[in-house]
């Protein structure tokens, strides 16, 4: 410590740190010891910054006593890798074509790119994370599906949804203290590994694991009463409300709110989509009483979200 450093008055302590962490404690409280499914994609996994701070969100609840456990996909990167190698991509119904060839560069790229760097940057905060997939000890059985385009089945190849869940790897590595990172691949009974959508298999997972929250990272604010019409953004919602909605909706936010509603009625006490453009979002929707996105919850009346106030720049 230089001569300088040590004649400097120490400044005096900040009180409102103080307070932030107090307004912290209901819902440190509620969560402790609880499993939290956070479904990590867009943005927050292509910008460097957000990524090191979702890494900090993550190291965080499992330091408070939360029990978080991610599951991702990559479609950035993967569409990134099919470019480069010149191999032709297309989105039908929000979900992506998967050819055997493409599959195989799916592998490569969730499970030894976009797993390991979320490891990495999870594990610079202590030996937290291990990575696994659906592949790893039978974690994620994998059924074939197809979607329907404008009325119509469009069949999207080596695509497929979670059939079965066997989370006894999961659970093994959460009693270790650790914090699991899933990549959303899977085999189906005959051993042919299908793109599994992330946002449904993270909604699978949090079913068979008993979480009592469910977070889905996307890259708009939130669910929007009327999308492109309006910018009434919707706070809370209940499932039967939310699947009304659901054949209406966005092709991108569809998988992201099926999610959301397959969860919540399947057991999990609430799910939100987060927007993961904002750093430290997943903090942001625990610990603060508004929270940030959507939140889907059994026996709410459909609630708006209020515009929030401008903030003071002075």
């Amino acid at each position: 410590m230089s001569d300088e450093m040590t004649n400097q008055s120490p400044r005096r302590p900040d009180p409102a740190k103080a307070r932030t962490l107090a307004a912290a404690l209901p819902w440190l409280k509620r969560y402790h010891g609880q499993t939290i499914v956070v479904k990590y994609g867009g943005n927050a996994m292509t910008d460097e910054s957000l990524k090191v701070a979702f890494a900090e969100d993550i190291a965080f609840l499992r330091f408070a006593g939360f029990k978080p456990v991610v599951v991702h996909g990559g479609g950035p990167q993967i569409s990134r890798m099919l470019d480069k190698l010149g191999i032709e991509s297309e989105f039908r119904g929000g979900l992506r074509v998967t050819t055997p060839e493409a599959m195989d560069v799916v592998r490569m790229v969730l499970v030894g790119q976009v797993q390991r760097e979320l490891v990495g940057l999870i594990n610079q905060h202590g030996a937290l994370a291990v990575g696994l997939s659906g592949e790893d000890a039978g974690l994620f059985t994998a059924e074939a599906t197809n979607t329907i385009v404008d009325g119509e089945e469009v069949d999207l190849g080596l695509v497929g949804e979670v059939a079965r869940v066997r989370p006894e790897a999961v659970l093994d590595l959460i009693e270790a203290g650790r914090v699991p990172v899933v990549s959303s691949v899977a085999p189906d009974v005959d051993g042919v590994v299908h793109n599994v959508n992330a946002d449904t298999a993270a909604a699978a997972l949090a079913i068979a694991l008993g979480a009592e929250k469910l977070l889905v990272l996307t890259d708009v604010e939130g669910l929007y009463r009327d999308y492109g019409n309006s910018d009434d953004l919707i706070q809370e919602i209940s499932p039967e409300a939310l699947g009304e909605m659901l054949p209406s909706l966005d092709s991108g936010m569809v998988p992201k709110m099926r999610a959301c509603y397959e969860a919540v009625t399947g057991g999990v006490p609430r799910a939100t989509v987060v927007d993961g453009r904002e750093p430290h979002s997943v903090l942001l929707e625990i610990f603060t009483d508004e929270g940030v996105g959507t939140q889907v919850l059994p026996g709410v009346a459909t609630r708006m979200r209020k515009p929030y106030a401008p903030q003071d720049e002075s």
